[in-house]
């Protein structure tokens, strides 16, 4: 694994976004060295922002990735009133805020000194936790299916060439409580044609109130998808995988260092060799997990 270095972190970065309503706000995080730098692209979960996620976002910056962070129209930072006409549409609003950092990406590397030229625009990966691995998804190829299973819009983009899902919703309809059913009917994903390259990451203690089903629903996405899909499972997680929302969040329910650690050692380790061909660092990670006499956590893939 590379040898951490320092990282410069810019915020916001603002790119107009008139259609939207409200100026997308962009935090960029990247390594004071080093060239031909990925990117990922972040998606927060439901109430966060781009200040969230320090656990995962200084570990990639620190070891070699650009890490794009938008502030989604649900954060608790733009406090939207309960009655805006946006809420419905929310989710269409995440996957396009993404969208547009991808467009806007020489705006987003100037915006941070001296890493102009040292960015590898083909390589770039999206990573999400929650609601921000549903929008993730979108990206991937997964569709929102309407009430008679018909899939929705294609959403996804060539640009990005492999994905992290964090915690990622399951599948809809039946599996969803009533409350969900009612108030996020977005959340009835398809994911036959969510084709490109993903690591999926599932706590085996995630029980979410949105759905009746248990810990296996954060499973979908891997299940149920075509292509080259991985599959880490977190053994006494719950949603929160450990803490990567923050450093000492109020927000976890289940804190643990050591599962941290795993979890951004893993998804590193992932993205290397999903963006560089030849890269031994994912076999590496794998490998050792699987010599583990205790391990914290087990990988599937297929």
């Amino acid at each position: 694994m590379h040898d951490p270095t320092p990282v410069i972190s810019v915020r916001p970065v603002v790119l107009p976004a008139p259609a939207r309503g409200e100026d997308l706000r962009v935090r960029v995080s990247a390594p004071v060295t080093g060239g031909e730098l990925p990117v990922i692209v972040f998606s927060h979960g439901f109430g966060e922002s781009l200040d969230g996620y320090a656990p995962l976002v200084d570990f990639w910056a620190a070891r070699g990735f650009v890490v794009v962070q938008p502030t989604h129209l649900d954060s608790r930072t733009l406090n939207l009133a309960p009655d805006d006409p946006r809420h419905p549409e929310i989710w269409r609003h995440r996957v396009d805020d993404l969208t547009h950092v991808l467009d806007r990406l020489d705006v987003l590397e100037a915006a941070v000194p001296g890493l102009a030229g040292r960015v590898d625009r083909d390589s770039v990966a999206a990573a999400g936790h929650s609601w921000g691995a549903q929008t993730v998804s979108m990206l991937l190829g997964a569709r929102v299916l309407d009430a008679d299973g018909a899939p929705g819009k294609d959403m996804s983009d060539p640009r990005i060439k492999a994905g992290v899902l964090l915690a990622v919703p399951g599948t809809g309809g039946a599996d969803l409580t009533p409350f969900a059913a009612e108030h996020f009917p977005f959340m009835n994903p398809g994911f036959s044609e969510m084709t490109t390259p993903a690591l999926v990451v599932a706590g085996d203690r995630d029980q979410s109130a949105l759905s009746v089903r248990g810990p296996d629903w954060f499973t979908d996405a891997y299940a149920l998808s075509p292509g080259s899909k991985s599959l880490l499972t977190l053994f006494g997680a719950e949603h929160s995988l450990g803490g990567i929302s923050g450093y000492r969040s109020t927000e976890t329910t289940d804190e643990s260092q050591e599962r941290v650690a795993l979890l951004r050692r893993l998804t590193w380790a992932y993205l290397r060799g999903a963006l560089r061909p030849g890269d031994p660092s994912w076999s590496a990670a794998t490998a050792e997990l699987a010599r583990d006499a205790d391990p914290l956590g087990r990988v599937d893939s297929r």
